[in-house]
């Protein structure tokens, strides 16, 4: 089973690999077009969203490295290889987002107290293409959000960024036909508030994983019972489940059998069930019951 999982695996980094490279393209095209036009159209709004475009692309190329690391072979030093990175990667997407909610939460303030008269249409139009190319490039990654934080990380910025472009392009047409140019930072705030309420679960997952918590989706208490209930097992202690990378996890355990003799077959038995439920990587060390309880030890 196991090297079947990693050439699934495999293959689905290289499907991603060719997802970031295509959003990365698209997004700096759109981010030289909109600095241009909002540097010649003097719209402050253009500029401040070409700059949260350009975090955005930063942050691709992060999600993308750590892919690229994930895969390079463990050595005498990293003996996990580079796997940890895409967890450090996740959590530094999470904080991007939420630098790039600030930055605009402070604009929109700034432009309630400071309205700017702009070109409506010149923004609608060109907040209208960047709705296009943000939409494209998060749908390249819906597929796959679930399966992984970095994943997770990147549709969530392209989607946020759709939004923004939303509401560049509805505060543009406002604009052109009434001159509130108030309009803009309000929508602006409206914004900021999904994206916090949409960036708050994976700042938390990716925490979490940082320190070396148990991954979302997975219940110690659950995967104890499980090893508990295979054939041969009288207990399991010792129990520690942590993830290795944004899609592998492991875990270790101190498992006591009643016949030594079996263990062979209960090792089996115990990582087969372990595979189902979603870790790959586990290290078990077995206990006779009997020895275990000559040495005191049954009451731990």
């Amino acid at each position: 089973m196991e090297p079947h999982h990693h050439h699934e695996h495999s293959h689905r980094l290289t499907s991603l690999n060719k997802a970031f490279i295509i959003g990365i393209a698209l997004n700096i095209t759109f981010v030289i077009v909109e600095f241009g036009v909002g540097f010649y159209y003097n719209s402050l709004g253009l500029l401040s969203d070409a700059g949260h475009n350009l975090g955005d692309v930063a942050s691709l190329v992060l999600a993308m490295l750590a892919f690229r690391l994930e895969k390079v072979h463990p050595n005498s030093r990293y003996t996990y290889g580079y796997k940890k990175s895409t967890i450090l990667v996740s959590l530094l997407n999470a904080v991007i987002l939420l630098i790039a909610v600030g930055i605009i939460i402070a604009e929109s303030i700034d432009k309630l107290f400071h309205p700017v008269s702009v070109d409506g249409s010149a923004i609608a139009w060109t907040a209208g293409v960047g709705v296009v190319i943000n939409a494209l490039t998060a749908w390249l990654f819906m597929k796959d959000k679930d399966k992984d934080l970095n994943v997770k990380g990147a549709y969530l910025h392209m989607a946020a960024d759709t939004l923004v472009s939303v509401g560049v392009v509805a505060s543009g047409i406002i604009i052109t036909y009434t001159g509130w140019s108030i309009i803009d930072p309000i929508i602006g705030l409206g914004i900021a508030v999904i994206i916090i309420v949409s960036t708050w679960g994976l700042l938390h997952d990716s925490l979490r994983l940082s320190l070396d918590g148990v991954p979302v989706g997975i219940d110690a208490q659950k995967i104890q019972q499980l090893i508990v209930e295979q054939p041969g097992v009288e207990n399991c202690h010792h129990l520690h489940i942590w993830a290795l990378s944004t899609t592998e996890t492991a875990l270790t355990a101190h498992v006591v059998i009643d016949n030594i003799t079996q263990l062979e077959e209960v090792k089996h038995h115990i990582k087969e069930a372990l595979e189902e439920a979603g870790i790959h990587h586990a290290t078990l060390e077995f206990e006779d019951e009997r020895a275990t309880c000559s040495n005191e030890c049954c009451e731990d």
